[in-house]
């Protein structure tokens, strides 16, 4: 990322404002952060001079993967905003570093980043204090989502249901959720491994489910990097 450099001539009423909602969050959607900001801007008489979003994005993601934040920064050196403001601050990030990241860059610019909840605004100690620890638990709690979600899913795998694709050799039963094993399928992996165990090249095996007619699961020929994953499955 490019440094910014530090803009000293801002104006504390002209406010960029700045929008994250990741793919799993539910509860305060993009209208109801906007909505949050211009009821902000309004009590502390200030303009909203732009809004910038980052639509499923993680709190997490890193600011090369945050292109609205990247944008809500640089608007704030054109605009000659003093404030950045998010509607709470984990809105901003869900992890510390990054957090305090973005809060230099927009001091670096003469800027605050506030939050229109009013959390952790000031510039007290105590105040500093609150927003390290709003950062610290949101950064938390996306690990205790994160943890959970994992969990839920090695129950679901040892379970012998579906997770993420369907490998090859198998086939989803009537409930659209617990893995079968598919005959077709499995005749293909019996004879590509016996193959292999003789020592029968991924080309030369390719090139043999070609010569014996057998199509691949989307109706194509065969590929090395194909038999490849069938034979480490």
């Amino acid at each position: 990322m490019v440094a910014r450099r530090r803009r000293r001539d801002t104006d504390p009423k002209k406010v960029v404002g700045y929008i994250r909602v990741s793919t799993d969050e539910q509860a305060l959607g993009p209208e109801a952060q906007r909505t949050a900001l211009e009821a902000w801007c309004k009590a502390n008489e200030a303009v909203l001079v732009a809004v910038c979003e980052d639509i499923g994005v993680s709190g997490a993601a890193p600011l090369e993967k945050r292109p609205g934040l990247n944008q809500a920064l640089d608007t704030l050196t054109v605009e000659g905003a003093g404030v950045l403001l998010v509607a709470k601050r984990d809105r901003l990030a869900r992890d510390v570093i990054i957090g305090a990241m973005v809060e230099r860059l927009a001091e670096r610019q003469g800027a605050k980043v506030l939050a229109a909840d009013g959390t952790g605004n000031g510039d007290g100690p105590e105040h500093q204090l609150m927003r390290n620890m709003i950062n610290a638990f949101a950064e938390y709690e996306r690990r205790l989502i994160g943890a959970r979600t994992k969990a839920a899913l090695a129950v679901k795998k040892a379970n012998g249901k579906r997770v993420g694709g369907i490998p090859y050799g198998m086939r989803l039963a009537t409930d659209g959720e617990t893995l079968v094993p598919d005959p077709t399928e499995q005749t293909v992996v019996r004879i590509v491994k016996a193959m292999r165990r003789k020592g029968g090249t991924l080309r030369a095996i390719a090139d043999e489910l070609t010569r014996r007619a057998i199509m691949t699961r989307t109706g194509g020929y065969w590929h090395v990097q194909t038999v490849s994953n069938i034979a480490r499955s």
